[in-house]
């Protein structure tokens, strides 16, 4: 039978996590590499069909609401992973911690004295005129001044081997569950080349984020809550395998209710006082006396009651304000001056289109650049312009030009590439990398990340809404 052959794929153009520029493979690879070699097509396809059936036995779905279909897909995982060495990852991970603290200082800052605005290190009106920015929480300290305890921070790695932030995610970040998962499923397919890595673990993630939440409140035992939009939520699996992990109740906003400023689950005993709510539910819609009046996934009271300091919401309301991407490009600007520190982990050249020399660069340029909402996510609102028609570039000139303040663009990076299975061969796939960090009274970070990879050949966009899968990703141990 034919066995894996690397002789024809294709390494120019690109930085491949696999192989060198002179299609050398990478140490971190040997081992890899030779296993799959010793493998026949036939049983890698089996393998990957396994894993399918693994992930939908798992029940490892989410819904694309844009297809208006009501299908529940599985995020494809492809067996391949993404293999990252101790020196890289120990690097990133310096960069995680500078960059969450310092957000977490802006948010308290922002909320508070406002100093930053007064010493002009970001525009006042750029952050008053975010969506994220709730004017509700001005004045508000949550437990230890930490705004963003959960975050994943989305990178990709350039033409030169370099890592750089693309965006923040400070809100609800999703995909942990994949991390995890996907761990689970790699490490049966291939257990004796995991194991002669010596691939850092990632299953203590859940036992880290329920200390995490306990510490948050003075409360023991701590009751905590992850609270869901509900089983129509794309990222619904995720909820359940959390809450089921750390030993927490899966609770709907109907499920609870405030009485004297305190929160309770209803349970078939009674009403239950719960200290500590993870929100998987955003900021408008977490309580209707005080955000949206329509919504329906909230508790009516909740905001007072977690401003009165009587229960932990985690992710703080407001914290969507450092996620906004035009506050992004002004983040190593703000670790400067927050943290009198040089940024680890640089930023994506960025142009505010609410900036008037940024926005005639960026009409003028459109067709070279990629084009993103300030407040989009999930790869919606966005415009890669070398691979866009003259109408859609058109398109966005006026949207650009109704609404500058709502976009900002960056140059086109090529994101690396992994060696990805298809339906005939082995082929290089773009990929990012999202890694989690816990805040709390310290900082964790899980020596693991959630590989997002552009299944499409040649595509640039890896998100699971737009056809995008998934890698489990090894950080391999220095030792």
């Amino acid at each position: 039978m034919a066995k894996v052959d690397f002789t024809k794929y294709e390494t120019t153009g690109y930085y491949d996590e696999m192989f060198n520029e002179n299609n050398g493979v990478r140490p971190s690879y040997e081992k890899f590499k030779k296993r799959l070699e010793k493998l026949s097509r036939n049983k890698l396809k089996f393998l990957q069909h396994a894993t399918d059936r693994a992930q939908l036995s798992l029940g490892m779905t989410f819904n694309v609401y844009s297809d208006n279909q009501g299908v529940e897909r599985i995020l494809h995982l492809d067996i391949i992973p993404r293999i990252i060495n101790s020196t890289d990852w120990d690097r990133l991970a310096k960069g995680l911690e500078q960059r969450i603290v310092a957000l977490n200082l802006f948010i308290n800052d922002i909320y508070g004295e406002q100093r930053a605005l007064k010493d002009n290190i970001i525009p006042k009106e750029l952050v008053l005129s975010s969506a994220g920015y709730l004017k509700e929480c001005i004045g508000l300290r949550p437990p230890e001044n930490v705004w963003s305890h959960i975050s994943g921070t989305d990178l990709i790695r350039g033409d030169d081997g370099n890592f750089y932030v693309l965006e923040d995610n400070l809100r609800c970040p999703s995909g942990v569950s994949y991390m995890l998962e996907n761990r689970e499923i790699l490490k049966r397919t291939f257990p004796e080349v995991f194991e002669k890595l010596k691939v850092r673990p990632v299953h203590d993630y859940t036992h880290h984020l329920r200390d995490m939440l306990e510490s948050l409140t003075r409360e023991s035992p701590a009751f905590i809550a992850v609270l869901t939009p509900g089983i129509y939520n794309s990222a619904y699996f995720e909820h359940a395998y959390l809450a089921q992990q750390m030993g927490a109740e899966l609770v709907e906003g109907r499920d609870l209710v405030v009485k004297n400023n305190f929160v309770y689950m209803n349970t078939t005993k009674g009403l239950q006082r719960v200290d500590v709510i993870y929100r998987r539910v955003d900021d408008d819609f977490i309580d209707p006396l005080i955000f949206n009046k329509d919504s329906m996934l909230g508790t009516p009271g909740l905001f007072e009651a977690y401003r009165r300091g009587n229960v932990v919401l985690v992710n703080a309301p407001g914290a969507g304000v450092a996620d906004d991407k035009a506050v992004y490009a002004y983040i190593p600007r703000l670790i400067k001056y927050y943290l009198g520190e040089e940024v680890l982990l640089p930023n994506i050249k960025t142009y505010i289109c609410a900036e008037k020399d940024d926005c005639k660069y960026v009409l003028e340029n459109i067709h070279t650049l990629v084009v993103k909402q300030t407040d989009g996510s999930g790869g919606y609102g966005m415009l890669i312009g070398p691979k866009s028609t003259k109408k859609e570039c058109e398109e966005f000139i006026t949207k650009i030009k109704n609404n500058p303040r709502n976009y900002i663009a960056q140059p086109m990076i090529n994101l690396s590439r992994v060696p990805t299975l298809t339906d005939d061969t082995i082929e290089g796939r773009h990929v990012d990398l999202r890694p989690y960090c816990l805040y709390g009274k310290d900082i964790k970070i899980v020596p693991g990340a959630l590989t997002r990879v552009a299944l499409t050949k040649g595509s640039l966009v890896v998100n699971s809404s737009q056809g995008g899968g998934s890698k489990d990703t090894w950080v391999l141990d220095s030792r």
